[in-house]
C-alpha cells in the first residue's frame, strides 16, 4: 500500500508532508506506518517505515527528529544526528538542503514552517503544553536567526486531537483563561458537561498574534480517524498497550 502523504496548500513550494498510518510494515494495534522507537515495536520495523516516509516526502534525504519533552526548545540542525544522540527538544530549524526535519505525533499538533524566500524550514511538536509555552514562537525566533523574515513565513497545523474529541477537565480550562481572558473561546461544553479545547484554534491564534504571514489548518482528527492516523487518547481509552506515533516533515529540495 502507498504511503498516504497530506500536503497543505501554503507550504506548496517545498518538500513537505503530514503522514498517518497508511502505508507501512507495523502489525496488530500499531499496524501501519509507525515511526515511533518508543512505542515498543520492532525496531526493524519502525526503521522501513521510515525509510518508506523518507522516501514519499524527499526522496534521498537525511532525517532528523528529537527527543520530544514538550517544551519550548529548538534546535538548529545542520546534519542530522545519530538516534541515540538526538537532542531534547520540541522543535527544529533548518536552512541546509536534502534535510528532513521530522516531529512525531499521536495526538499533539505537528506545525510545519517554511519562508521559502529565505530557504528557512522548520517543524514543531506543538501539544498544549508546548503551544502554552510558546515552542511556535520560539521556533519562528530561531528562522529569523537564519534569515527568515515572520511576515513571510508560511506555517501548517497538521492532523491532531480536534476539539470534538478532546474532553479536558475544569483545571486545565482555568490554566488558560488565567494566562489570557480571551482564550476562553478555544473551550466549548462537550456532551457529559465538561470543557473542550480547540487546540488548533489556539496555535493558529498565537500564530497569528506572532505575525506569521500565512497560515493554514488541516483539521484532521487524530482520535476519531483510527483508519488514517494513530491516537494516544484513543489507545488510552481502548486499553490497548502502547500506541504508534505518526511523523510530519519538511525539507529543502535537494541540490543537483
Amino acid at each position: 500500500m502507498t504511503v498516504e502523504v497530506v500536503r497543505s496548500g501554503v507550504l506548496a513550494g517545498l518538500p513537505h508532508g503530514f503522514l498517518g498510518r497508511v502505508g507501512g510494515v507495523s502489525q496488530n494495534e500499531m499496524w501501519g506506518l509507525n515511526v515511533g522507537y518508543g512505542s515498543g515495536d520492532d525496531p526493524k520495523l519502525i526503521a522501513e517505515n521510515r525509510r518508506r516516509a523518507v522516501h514519499a516526502v524527499l526522496p534521498g534525504a537525511g532525517l532528523a527528529t528529537v527527543h520530544q519533552v514538550h517544551s519550548p526548545s529548538v534546535v538548529t540542525v545542520e546534519q542530522p544526528w545519530e538516534e541515540a544522540h538526538r537532542p531534547h527538544a520540541d522543535a527544529m530549524v533548518t536552512d541546509r538542503p536534502g534535510i528532513l526535519l521530522g516531529v512525531l505525533t499521536a495526538d499533539c499538533a505537528p506545525v510545519l514552517f517554511a519562508d521559502e524566500e529565505a530557504g528557512v524550514v522548520a517543524a514543531a511538536h506543538s501539544g498544549w503544553r508546548g503551544a502554552f509555552g510558546g515552542v511556535n514562537e520560539a521556533t519562528i525566533e530561531a528562522m529569523e536567526r537564519l534569515g527568515a523574515r515572520r511576515e513571510r513565513i508560511a506555517a501548517a497545523v497538521g492532523p491532531s486531537v480536534e476539539q470534538k474529541s478532546y474532553e479536558v477537565d475544569e483545571a486545565f480550562r482555568e490554566r488558560f483563561i488565567d494566562q489570557d481572558r480571551s482564550n476562553g473561546r478555544f473551550f466549548i461544553a462537550g456532551p457529559a458537561g465538561k470543557p473542550h479545547f480547540d487546540l488548533t484554534g489556539y496555535i493558529l491564534k498565537r500564530l497569528s498574534d506572532a505575525g506569521i504571514g500565512k497560515a493554514e489548518a488541516l483539521r484532521l482528527d487524530t482520535y476519531s480517524d483510527s483508519d488514517r492516523f494513530y491516537s494516544y487518547r484513543r489507545s488510552t481509552h481502548r486499553n490497548e498497550p502502547s500506541y504508534g506515533r505518526q511523523i510530519s516533515m519538511i525539507g529543502l529540495p535537494i541540490k543537483s
